[in-house]
């Protein structure tokens, strides 16, 4: 079987000191080795081969105070294995011009296959207007928009993560734009939920959770009527690939939901 992973960043070993909130996170995930160890192309597919894991969608992040790694950083991946990494761009919400011209660059001439932003690092949900520029240009370039909803594993404030109000009206003035929401939605699981079955363009992926900590509820909408709605996501290198694949076949899915789960929603979302 052919695994997507739809929520990873590069291993860049700058979390630490770019990204100080997140560290806690690695800590309490047993991943605070990766904290401060950068690892190349090749050592990240090595550990994608062991977990049997065909392509990253990997992310650039940018914050208010700067950027953590660019999506030049992440093109630099691509390049050096085009068919084990697929670029996801992300931008400086607070400049809105300049955040259009950088999705279109990522895109039309990095080859990226889709937009992250971040919520809880601008401290704005996704329904704020610096993002509506940015919706549209999406919709042009016909790839989604992926956000983090749920509460944030950082000691940051998790309102932004909300999925009613904030994603519900972005998803209702925008009808067009595929929308991914990563992490869950942990509290919020049943909003979440809720969201993807009333909008067609809506999706969950499963980063930062083991799967063996998905809610009962996620797990019944996947096998349901969920199926073509849910896409794998590992938020590597917080998560080893090998034990969130592993856990993922003790699920019990089936052939079917699993397939849908680990590869074809994913290549279909994404366009790949």
């Amino acid at each position: 079987m052919k695994i997507i992973d739809a929520w990873a960043q590069p291993a860049l070993g700058r979390v630490r000191q770019k990204l100080p909130e997140v560290a806690r996170l690695f800590e309490k995930s047993g991943s605070a080795h990766l904290l401060d160890q950068s690892l190349d192309p090749a050592q990240t597919v090595a550990l994608m081969d062991a977990a049997g894991v065909e392509r990253l969608m990997l992310c650039a992040w940018c914050r208010p105070e700067g950027w953590l790694w660019t999506n030049d950083d992440v093109a630099e991946f691509i390049r050096a294995f085009p068919d084990r990494f697929t670029g996801v761009a992300t931008v400086h919400l607070a400049d809105p011009v300049a955040a259009v011209r950088e999705l279109d660059r990522a895109v039309r001439v990095l080859g990226f296959k889709a937009l992250r932003v971040v919520p809880w690092l601008w401290k704005l949900p996704p329904n704020d207007k610096l993002y509506y520029p940015l919706y549209v240009k999406c919709i042009e370039l016909d790839i989604p928009f992926c956000t983090q909803v749920g509460h944030t594993g950082p000691l940051m404030p998790s309102e932004t993560g909300r999925p009613v109000p904030y994603l519900d009206e972005v998803a209702l003035t925008f009808p067009e734009l595929r929308i991914v929401g990563g992490h869950i939605g942990h509290p919020w699981t049943d909003e979440m939920i809720g969201l993807a079955w009333k909008h067609d363009n809506v999706f969950i992926d499963t980063s930062a959770y083991l799967p063996r900590y998905y809610p009962p509820a996620l797990i019944h909408f996947m096998k349901t009527y969920g199926q073509q709605k849910v896409l794998f996501g590992s938020n590597f290198p917080q998560l080893s690939l090998e034990k969130c694949v592993e856990q993922v076949r003790q699920l019990d899915l089936g052939t079917e939901v699993e397939t849908s789960f680990l590869e074809t929603n994913a290549r279909r979302v994404f366009r790949l």
